[in-house]
């Protein structure tokens, strides 16, 4: 399962060739290195950077890789083969390619259940004090007399790790180590990204 690290940088558009606007999220994926070796995972090191503690610092000397900010862990599939301190690069993907990226949402506080759920909120007239707030949250008089376990509540929104599948890979610059995919990618501008071959893609023997 082919994978490698990134940086959202923004989004644009582009055309295709009858004209048509395709919104894209432009990524800095790579390069990557190959920190330590798993049964059936590898970890990768990204984005270079000057200030590690010891134990980092100790761990990244094992494989002779620089200092990096980033380490994640990805899956790899049975076969595949890697040296500690391979450098990955942008070009292990290809246009046309599909890829699931995981990153973490916006983070947006405290919300309430209109925002955070979707609800319609109650009467916006007559006297109504309910415009924004949840409601019955419970049958105190029935069963099972208590909140139930899940129910839709205010709290906090955002923050959270994403996965969106399936997105096209439109463009490749392997000289700039820069990607670019259809549609949008979990997370605000210079947040950090997983990208792996598309799981259900993969399977059904498509690339």
């Amino acid at each position: 399962m082919r994978g490698i690290l990134g940086k959202k940088l923004g989004m644009r558009q582009i055309y295709d060739e009858e004209g048509k606007s395709i919104p894209v999220t432009i990524i800095q994926a790579g390069p990557c290195f190959v920190t330590q070796i798993k049964e059936g995972s590898i970890q990768l090191g990204f984005d270079r950077t000057k200030k590690i503690k010891k134990p980092l610092k100790g761990h990244l000397a094992k494989a002779k890789v620089n200092p990096v900010r980033i380490l994640k862990e990805i899956s790899i599939s049975k076969g595949e083969e890697y040296i500690l301190g391979q450098e990955l690069k942008v070009d292990i993907f290809k246009e046309g390619d599909y890829l699931d990226i995981t990153g973490m949402s916006k983070g947006k506080g405290f919300a309430g259940v209109m925002k955070r759920w979707g609800f319609a909120g109650g009467p916006a007239s007559h006297g109504s004090t309910s415009h924004r707030r949840v409601g019955s949250i419970g049958s105190g008089s029935a069963f099972p007399s208590r909140v139930k376990k899940g129910k839709k509540m205010p709290g906090r929104m955002g923050g959270d790790r994403v996965t969106v599948q399936n997105l096209k890979v439109m463009k490749v610059e392997p000289d700039k180590n820069l990607l670019l995919v259809e549609g949008a990618v979990p997370g605000a501008r210079e947040g950090y990204l997983i990208i792996k071959e598309a799981l259900k893609k993969s399977r059904q023997g498509l690339r």
